[in-house]
C-alpha cells in the first residue's frame, strides 16, 4: 500500500481501472453525453472542460461530436489511453497532465464537467473549495458547470457495508463505512487476482444537494438547479444521481 494519498496512487489508478471504466462504462458514455448536451443546451462547437477526465471516455465522445474538448486527469496512463484513442480515431481533443487543485484557464470554456463522483476527494475542505473557485475561474460569463455524483441522500437510501465484483476472474471486496457524522465516506477495496490481495484505503467527502449548493454560490456561481439524473428528474426520493447545474 502506498504511503501516498490514495487520489495521487497511480497503481490504484491502473489496478482498479478495468471496474470503475469496464466495457459498460464505455458503452455508456455516448448516451451520457447525449444527455449533459441536452441538460447544458449546448451550442455545437463550445469549448468544453472534462476534468477530471479519466481515461477519456466522455472527453472522446464530445470530440466525435464536433465539441472543442480539453481533458484533464494527474494519472498519466489514462491520458496516455486516451490519447492513443483520440489519434487512432484522428480526434482533436487536447488533454492535459495537471491536478484538479492546480487547472484553471480564466475565461476560457463555455461548459465544465466533473462527472463519476469525481469531487470531495481532498481531506482539506479547502482543497475542495479550490476546486470550485477554478471551474468558476475557467468558465466565460454565463458559462455553466455540471456535476455529476452520488449524493449524500441517494447513499443512504441504497448503502449496502459490502459488495462483491468479478471481472476476467478478478475479484473486487468493496466495503463502505459511513464516518464523521455522515460527513465522510471510508472505503476498502481487497482486489484478488492471480492469488496476490491488493488493498486499497480511501476516503472522500459527502454532499447533500444544500450542502453543495452552499459550497458552489460561496465559489461565485450565481444559480445552481439539482436534478436526479441526466435526463433532468427532479432531486427527491427517487434520485438515481446528484446532478448539478451551475451557472458563472
Amino acid at each position: 500500500m502506498s504511503d501516498r494519498p490514495w487520489h495521487e496512487d497511480d497503481e490504484f489508478w491502473q489496478i482498479m481501472a478495468p471496474f470503475m471504466f469496464g466495457e459498460q462504462s464505455w458503452e455508456n458514455a455516448p448516451v451520457q453525453v447525449e444527455q449533459l448536451v441536452s441538460i447544458l443546451n449546448l451550442a455545437p462547437g463550445s469549448r468544453v472542460l472534462d476534468c477530471p477526465c479519466g481515461p477519456g471516455r466522455h472527453t472522446l465522445e464530445l470530440a466525435r461530436q464536433g465539441y472543442q474538448v480539453t481533458g484533464v486527469d494527474r494519472t498519466m496512463a489514462y491520458l496516455d489511453l486516451a490519447r492513443q484513442s483520440a489519434s487512432d480515431e484522428g480526434l482533436t481533443a487536447e488533454i492535459i497532465l495537471e491536478d484538479m487543485r492546480r487547472f484553471s484557464r480564466p475565461d476560457t470554456f463555455d461548459a465544465a464537467l466533473s462527472l463519476f463522483t469525481s469531487f470531495g476527494y481532498f481531506d482539506d475542505p479547502a482543497e475542495n473549495k479550490q476546486v470550485l473557485l477554478n471551474y468558476h475561474s475557467s468558465l466565460k460569463a454565463g458559462g455553466v458547470l455540471l456535476m455529476e455524483l452520488a449524493g449524500k441522500e441517494v447513499i443512504a437510501r441504497i448503502f449496502q457495508h459490502r459488495h462483491w465484483r468479478e471481472h476476467d476472474d478478478v475479484f473486487l471486496l468493496e466495503e463502505r463505512t459511513v464516518i464523521a457524522d455522515w460527513t465522510k465516506m471510508a472505503g476498502r477495496w481487497i482486489l484478488i487476482k492471480d492469488g496476490g490481495v491488493h488493498e486499497q484505503r480511501f476516503s472522500h467527502w459527502l454532499y447533500s444537494a444544500g450542502e453543495l449548493g452552499s459550497m458552489l454560490t460561496e465559489s461565485g456561481f450565481r444559480q445552481v438547479e439539482f436534478y436526479g439524473d441526466l435526463l433532468g428528474a427532479a432531486y427527491d426520493h427517487e434520485a438515481q444521481r446528484l446532478i448539478a447545474v451551475a451557472h458563472k
